[in-house]
């Protein structure tokens, strides 16, 4: 029988928190993530991959003092009732992470996901500026950046958000679970609503969104038909939304957010996305053997036209790909494309580029300058 562990809310205020070491030892490792679990000493992830550190290992004792030593009363009731609790913690004014606390066989772990305080350029990124800057002026519509989880995708949004808000002088409002990146007002005001502490819940948040009279939108995570819906709605009245999503590509993007409506309410919610749409971001993190990166975004890149609208609303989204490579000069660009290029401009290695592509003999092709004829499918 599973009990429930009380956590001990005895915690000495004057003294600095203990997990800050270990979150220290993450950063001054370049780790993306550190993993606390009884039984196990604390690993970090470097590079993707998991990788032990010479602590003892963890037991259930010391993981609640150190959990007990950075949650608020709320948040530690919310953690007993609930099972899970999901916050966002900075040490040093610059550092911050975006933490998961949980249970998993009656006892509490801990997943702590390094996010860099400082918003990166496009440029900086890795990523093709002219293209999102395109996305980034649109003054309607919805922008997903997709990928699994640990992509880059929050950046990546993160980061086309600060461009407007170094250009354009307009209200941007978020609705974050947590509020991971700091956005501080320049030519635009920010308002960045975090669940749980400056709104109740997704719902109420995104019912109230337009009388905040925002130009533009960040739904950080569209997760069901609720989001998906006041997102669509909000770019069909004439706002830039901004979402993330977890899917593998632009086609599966489309195909998974359809299937988060019943049956009976995709036809409207395809014809509703087929206007809404503006573009489809999809990304992956790879290790880089450029001097000074650790890892660069393979991206895949669909802009709204006539033939992409054209292609949702008939439900044949299993041909974006090919829309995609037929429209290089519009600023689109498909995965095996990128994965060529990146090996020519050595950043990549070609066996990470094979792990990766959509399709290797496509790619092996490619790399001998050879595609598919396109013509005459559209």
């Amino acid at each position: 029988m599973v009990t429930e562990q009380p956590i001990d809310a005895k915690a000495d205020p004057r003294r600095e928190p203990e997990l800050n070491k270990l979150l220290r030892v993450a950063i001054k490792t370049l780790a993306s993530d550190l993993h606390l679990k009884v039984g196990q000493p604390p690993k970090l992830r470097i590079q993707g991959q998991l990788k032990d550190t010479t602590g003892e290992p963890m037991t259930q004792q010391r993981i609640e003092r150190l959990v007990s030593e950075i949650l608020t009363d709320a948040q530690k009731q919310t953690l007993l009732k609930t099972g899970t609790l999901d916050f966002a913690y900075g040490i040093e004014d610059r550092e911050r992470f975006r933490m998961n606390i949980f249970r998993q066989r009656g006892l509490i772990s801990l997943a702590a996901r390094r996010v860099n305080t400082e918003i990166l350029t496009f440029d900086k990124l890795n990523l093709p500026p002219p293209t999102l800057e395109k996305i980034a002026n649109s003054n309607q519509g919805l922008v997903l950046s997709v990928g699994p989880t640990g992509c880059g995708k929050t950046t990546t949004m993160v980061s086309m958000l600060d461009y407007i808000n170094n250009t354009r002088s307009c209200h941007i409002v978020t609705v974050e679970d947590p509020v991971e990146y700091l956005i501080r007002d320049k030519k635009a005001i920010v308002s960045q609503r975090e669940i749980g502490i400056d709104v109740q819940d997704f719902e109420q948040a995104l019912k109230y969104l337009m009388r905040q009279d925002p130009d533009v939108v960040c739904i950080a995570e569209m997760r069901d038909a609720k989001s998906i819906t006041a997102g669509m709605r909000a770019a069909e009245t004439g706002h830039l939304v901004f979402g993330t999503m977890h899917s593998s590509s632009a086609t599966h993007a489309v195909q998974r957010l359809l299937d988060l409506f019943p049956p009976n309410e995709r036809d409207l919610a395809r014809q509703t996305l087929s206007t809404a749409i503006t573009a489809i971001i999809s990304q992956i993190l790879m290790p880089s053997i450029k001097e000074g990166v650790d890892r660069i975004p393979a991206v895949e890149i669909l802009l709204a036209n006539p033939s992409t609208r054209k292609l949702i609303y008939e439900g044949r989204e299993s041909e974006l790909p090919t829309l995609i490579r037929s429209c290089k000069e519009e600023g689109m660009q498909d995965f095996t494309d990128t994965l060529v290029q990146m090996i020519l401009n050595g950043s990549i290695e070609p066996k990470e580029a094979y792990k990766h592509a959509p399709n290797i003999d496509e790619l092996k092709m490619a790399l001998k300058g050879i595609r598919a004829d396109i013509t005459g499918i559209l």
